[in-house]
């Protein structure tokens, strides 16, 4: 049983529930999509909706006989908005016929993994040629199991004006060190050197998240598990159409970049607010617009 179920309204699902769910998104689909596979065979993606963005998506493929045979399913939540517009790298999971999206977004640092939501859509576009690699809009959702919510750090108008032009600034040195500029190599050599010391003589004294606002970082061994803390400017509360289990739909800033992130309410500390912090580990998965 996947662990993110309850991340969209199924927290309470029994094996034998569950398998009545799957077969009833396999019957009375939302979505449906039948493509040629590079083996030849047919790879079938079927999903249903269970409430606003959140649903449960299945994948597999027909046999001699044309009867379906699933594969594997995944719960998905999808985000709105363009989270990043990068270079993007798709590569299949060597177990089965999914696949897994890589983007470098100068804003966090680190290449960012996600789980392709649709990839009936990419296989599509690859086998007609149409993909090519380059710059694509991706958008980014995140499903977590267990979750918090921080106050927010206190900033006057003059320190939120610094943080916007420091941000710019480190942004460019990024995007010039990329292209091989050795000197904004060392100023962000010295940079990160500053910040160390900053970080040093304050821990002493305050709590690391008083000094941190924001983070995006990899989380364990699953390269598209990702532990986030970002501003909330937007949230919404919905309803698991099924079960009527209540989910939080939370629009975060982290690191200057937007993307949404979906909770079961059971799971959430705390009241989220705009202006408050979101903290928790998600399943990083991404649309990406061909």
């Amino acid at each position: 049983m996947h662990s993110y179920l309850r991340s969209i309204g199924f927290s309470e699902l029994e094996r034998k529930e569950l398998d009545q769910i799957l077969k009833e998104v396999i019957t009375q689909y939302d979505e449906k999509t039948v493509i040629e596979n590079s083996e030849g065979h047919l790879f079938v993606e079927v999903s249903k909706i269970f409430g606003c963005d959140v649903g449960i998506t299945v994948c597999g493929e027909y046999d001699e006989n044309n009867e379906f045979e699933m594969e594997y399913y995944f719960p998905f939540f999808r985000g709105t908005g363009i989270t990043t517009q990068e270079n993007v790298l798709i590569e299949r999971h060597v177990g089965k016929e999914s696949y897994a999206g890589a983007v470098d977004d100068i804003r966090i640092g680190v290449t960012i993994i996600f789980y392709l939501q649709n990839a009936a859509e990419y296989l599509t576009e690859h086998r007609h040629g149409h993909y090519t690699k380059g710059v694509y809009p991706v958008t980014l959702a995140g499903l977590a199991r267990e979750a918090r919510i921080l106050l927010p750090v206190k900033k006057d108008e003059k320190q939120q004006r610094e943080e916007r032009e420091n941000t710019v600034n480190r942004n460019r040195m990024i995007a010039a060190a990329r292209n091989g500029d050795e000197e904004a190599m060392e100023n962000l050599t010295m940079e990160d050197i500053d910040t160390y010391s900053m970080i040093s003589g304050r821990i002493a004294n305050e709590d690391i998240y008083s000094i941190v606002d924001t983070y995006f970082m990899p989380y364990g061994m699953e390269c598209d598990l990702y532990n986030i803390m970002g501003e909330i400017t937007e949230w919404s509360i919905t309803k698991n159409t099924l079960t009527n289990e209540e989910i939080y739909q939370i629009r975060i800033s982290c690191n200057d970049m937007e993307m949404d992130v979906c909770v079961n309410a059971k799971d959430l500390l705390g009241e989220p607010e705009v202006g408050r912090r979101f903290k928790g580990v998600v399943w990083l998965q991404g649309n990406v617009d061909f």
